[in-house]
């Protein structure tokens, strides 16, 4: 089996990523990030999918990113919108995907896996600037510059799967895949046990994507 890492924050699209990446017979070694978000629920969510899906291993890495703050989801003083807004959203965080992307290329070097998962999408998504095909590519064109295994002859391959698809085909193709999305936490401020609080763009993006699919959602809302 082949080695690949697979960023996982725990939420519906990185599960479902985990699970393509574990039907194409990868190893899996998932990495998640705390990096000071506003609850630990969605690590909790990372550690139960990380096992129930199989990954080889899971590790959680600590990096302060409310030491600069400038997202809701980083600066307790930045209220998380609870209505659509025009532009790139307060929940954007400065450079997040880079820094979890850097970190999985640096383990996916120590494991010589040439192949790193996310589970990026430009579809239905909030207008995130990292979360672009043009993005990605590029992301994956630093990290054949910059590596060692690259210089070497061993590139690597950014695989974000979810790129081009819906919230409803995503949860379709997870489905086929097994994967239970009552373990998921997707809320931007869900509280500590979990729970959804059924406003935010991620809860909006998440309940119609069940709509449109024609699949039961089993999301816990604190209001429900």
């Amino acid at each position: 089996m082949k080695n690949a890492v697979v960023l996982l924050s725990g939420g519906l699209d990185s599960a479902t990523v985990l699970a393509m990446a574990r039907s194409q017979g990868y190893s899996c070694y998932a990495l998640s990030v705390d990096y000071g978000q506003r609850h630990h629920a969605e690590l909790a969510a990372a550690a139960r999918v990380a096992k129930t899906l199989g990954a080889t291993e899971h590790r959680v890495i600590n990096i302060d990113l409310t030491a600069f703050g400038g997202s809701a989801l980083t600066d307790s003083n930045i209220a998380v919108p609870e209505h659509e807004s025009i532009g790139i959203p307060l929940t954007y965080v400065p450079a997040r995907n880079t820094i979890m992307l850097s970190l999985a290329l640096a383990w996916a070097e120590v494991l010589q896996a040439q192949d790193i998962f996310f589970g990026v999408n430009a579809v239905d998504y909030s207008g995130y600037p990292d979360c672009r095909p043009e993005y990605v590519a590029a992301f994956q064109n630093m990290s054949n510059l910059a590596t060692k295994a690259a210089v070497e002859g061993h590139p690597l391959t950014v695989h974000a799967p979810l790129l081009h698809l819906t919230k409803a085909e995503i949860i379709q193709q997870g489905i086929k895949l097994g994967v239970d999305y009552s373990m998921t936490v997707s809320c931007y401020q869900a509280d500590e046990q979990g729970r959804a609080c059924g406003v935010c763009d991620s809860c909006r993006l998440r309940r119609a994507g069940f709509e449109q699919a024609g699949v039961a959602d089993l999301t816990r809302y604190r209001n429900a």
